[in-house]
């Protein structure tokens, strides 16, 4: 198997939602854990064709060129806060510059799900409302998790 750059990887994927193209990969990291789980889960992505809000998956590249694909929590004058489903800490204000494409579709254990399913609709709507009980949750089903 050949290994590339991540951060040339995804600046080529950016090119292509440019051009308009719906593109995917397998998710790495564990931020938006519980929702989508390391190189377990798939989404697709393109650029988006209408304002941006609340609770939509957004890739983003940060200051240090860092790519990143979180969810918006609060859309502001001053630009967009995003947080990943497993973090506690908010991050912003994002320029809407920074964002290049919102997720469209994921595949979650084998399974494609996209807007409508229950679980897209609970992480969209229901978790963005419980950032400080997280720790909990996640401490919990981390430890059901391991007992399967």
């Amino acid at each position: 198997m050949r290994k590339i750059d991540t951060n040339e990887y995804i600046s080529t994927l950016r090119e292509l939602t440019e051009e308009g193209r719906e593109v995917g990969l397998t998710i790495s990291g564990s931020s938006m854990s519980p929702f989508l789980i390391h190189e377990r889960d798939y989404i697709c992505f393109k650029k988006p064709d209408r304002e941006l809000r609340r609770g939509d998956m957004v890739f983003y590249q940060r200051e240090t060129g860092q790519f990143v694909m979180h969810r918006i929590l609060k859309v502001k004058p001053e630009g967009y806060y995003i947080i990943g489903d497993a973090q506690m800490e908010i991050e912003g204000p994002l320029r809407r510059e920074q964002i290049f494409a919102v997720v469209t579709r994921v595949k979650r254990k084998d399974k494609w799900i996209q807007k409508g399913n229950f679980w897209w609709e609970f992480f969209e709507h229901v978790w963005l409302h419980i950032i400080p009980m997280r720790r909990y949750i996640m401490w919990f089903y981390v430890r059901v998790r391991g007992f399967k």
